[in-house]
């Protein structure tokens, strides 16, 4: 090519860009079924951080970009939210929750937050006085250390059940402890469960009595198992339909609130195989918008049942609605709160106390080989140092009895609150997963340093951004119904480490960054759960769930975060929820 022509060519170039560019932006393409515009939208995926609008095709997510990008997936049937500046995000994902029982505590006293034992006892004798006699009075939600009034007689750091007694003479009554680690019932449960002076402390439990041997009401860990038989022999008086229509009124209490707070998949801790089965049946029918995934409970030895546990194994069934692939929450310990929490050293406020171990470590280990054995993932309840400490000495020898990559098992230590400095790095080297909860440390802390004292609490209550530095996968969540299903909540704590009720920061140094944050709620859940090709970041060809909030929580200033409203829960392309 002569070189008298190259300055023509070159004049061309800028022209031919014009064109080209031109035609890009005139080009359609396959009209979306969905379109959201005009907002701020968090990927959570690197390759594109950041956009102003998302098209849905179908379920899945088909583009996200700028508001002139998206136009062209506007077709004559495209429904288009304007988010009016809003910012849009993974859908939240409760990775820790107990799912039935958030519908069973939905539908009882709802306890927490009541400021004393006294007006518990009030909401009681107002329930006795509606209930026929002999129904069975439920409340879930007290906790001794958050009353703002003594209750009056004590024993062994907890409130005895004269009120209760009083406020309900007829009736059985029986209230959870916020943690699920204890519970109390009056005279009447008691009498029902052949709970008294002579009964002997089952194994991983007590039954707390005074100085004369009475027991007082409350049942701490496996001691509740027999006040849950009585109660479970009276509720199957019900016929199967009755049996059904409660079930069926609790999952969709249970699914709404999880909705109307963001939630687009929520992590199960543990149900029966009865209880998968009848949500199997919701899912069928179309009735489960929620994403589950589910545990499958410990309780009357089902891991053995290996029929059984192979039968109900389900990936993504449902269009994703519904998976089993994991046994737990198996309970290593109890709870801080209830002072059942294992530890390596007695409790500063109780000397004599290191606490519990309910589920025997030799059966835990059981357990964790029928996992090994049939693909299963493994997840054990571990709250103080000394039961992270045996979880982790228990996953390492099965990990090394049976050579196995540990870190593709993702098994999980749920709670991780307590750790010994020593036992910190163990998670990322094994590759085992912190499944943690913000709202935690937040609500736990005014009664931490009196259980632990200030060096323990300092060096491994709560070690959130610790954990984070050395490697591990920390996931998110609430624990619902030990608190309420508010993934907000829970992204302000971990990111102020805020103490509730008063003005100071519970050890800042482990508050986590707002991305990091936001991680723990999405794409770390999705890869706990398996599902990190599917599910945590708005990606093109992965699962469409979207959660819109009133408020910008990556910018706004930290008091602001609590105030965050759900403006739409979006699941596989549909609208699930939309707030005011």
């Amino acid at each position: 090519m002569p070189r008298r022509s190259a300055p023509a060519l070159m004049a061309l170039v800028p022209l031919l860009s014009m064109l080209a560019a031109g035609c890009a932006s005139t080009r359609s393409a396959t009209p979306a079924d969905l379109v959201l515009k005009n907002g701020k939208v968090v990927t959570m995926d690197s390759t594109t951080p950041q956009g102003q609008a998302v098209a849905i095709t179908g379920d899945r997510i088909t583009a996200v970009g700028s508001d002139a990008d998206i136009q062209q997936y506007v077709g004559p049937n495209t429904k288009v939210i304007d988010l009016q500046g809003h910012l849009a995000i993974p859908g939240f994902d409760e990775s820790h929750g107990h799912f039935t029982g958030l519908g069973e505590a939905l539908s009882e006293l709802k306890l927490m937050g009541v400021p004393t034992w006294q007006d518990i006892a009030q909401m009681v004798a107002d329930a006795a006085k509606q209930a026929k006699p002999g129904a069975w009075i439920q409340g879930r939600g007290w906790h001794q250390e958050k009353w703002t009034k003594s209750p009056g007689r004590i024993v062994k750091g907890f409130q005895t059940n004269d009120l209760i007694n009083k406020a309900a003479p007829n009736n059985p009554v029986v209230l959870g402890h916020a943690s699920g680690h204890a519970l109390i019932a009056n005279a009447v449960a008691l009498k029902l469960a052949g709970i008294g002076p002579n009964t002997p402390n089952p194994p991983g439990g007590e039954i707390i009595k005074d100085a004369n041997g009475k027991p007082t009401g409350v049942l701490v860990d496996a001691a509740q198992g027999l006040m849950r038989a009585a109660l479970a022999k009276d509720l199957a008086k019900r016929t199967p339909a009755e049996v059904e229509e409660d079930f069926r009124k609790q999952v969709h209490l249970a699914v709404q609130n999880a909705l109307e707070n963001g939630v687009t998949t929520f992590q199960d801790m543990g149900e029966d195989f009865a209880t998968i089965d009848a949500i199997k049946k919701m899912v069928d029918e179309g009735d489960m918008p929620l994403r589950l995934y589910i545990l499958v409970s410990t309780g009357e030895a089902r891991p053995d049942d290996v029929d059984s546990l192979l039968a109900h194994r389900m990936i993504d069934y449902g269009n994703g609605h519904l998976t089993v692939r994991a046994i737990g929450e198996i309970s290593s310990d109890g709870a801080l709160g209830s002072r059942s929490a294992w530890m390596l050293k007695p409790y500063d406020d109780d000397p004599t106390n290191t606490g519990l171990n309910v589920v025997p470590m030799a059966r835990i280990k059981q357990i964790a080989e029928i996992g090994i054995a049939h693909g299963f993932q493994i997840s054990v309840h571990a709250i103080g140092d000394r039961a992270n400490r045996e979880t982790l000495d228990t996953f390492q020898t099965v990990f090394q009895e049976h050579h196995v990559k540990s870190d593709t098992l993702r098994w999980r230590i749920e709670h991780a609150q307590h750790l010994n400095p020593s036992d910190i790095p163990r998670f990322a080297k094994m590759g085992v997963v912190a499944s943690m909860q913000g709202i935690h440390a937040c609500s736990d802390a005014p009664y931490v340093l009196p259980r632990l004292g200030m060096q323990r609490a300092k060096e491994g209550a709560y070690m959130w951004q610790t954990l984070w530095k050395t490697g591990a996968i920390v996931t998110n969540g609430t624990d619902v119904p030990v608190e309420d299903i508010s993934p907000i909540a829970s992204y302000h704590c971990s990111v102020t480490r805020d103490v509730v009720g008063t003005d100071s920061a519970f050890f800042p140094d482990e508050k986590l960054t707002r991305e990091q944050a936001l991680q723990t709620y999405t794409v770390n859940g999705a890869y706990v759960a398996f599902q990190e090709h599917e599910n945590g970041s708005l990606t093109p060809g992965k699962w469409a769930d979207v959660t819109v909030l009133s408020r910008d929580i990556m910018t706004v200033p930290p008091d602001s975060i609590l105030g965050t409203k759900v403006l739409y829960t979006i699941i596989g392309g549909k609208v699930v929820y939309q707030g005011q």
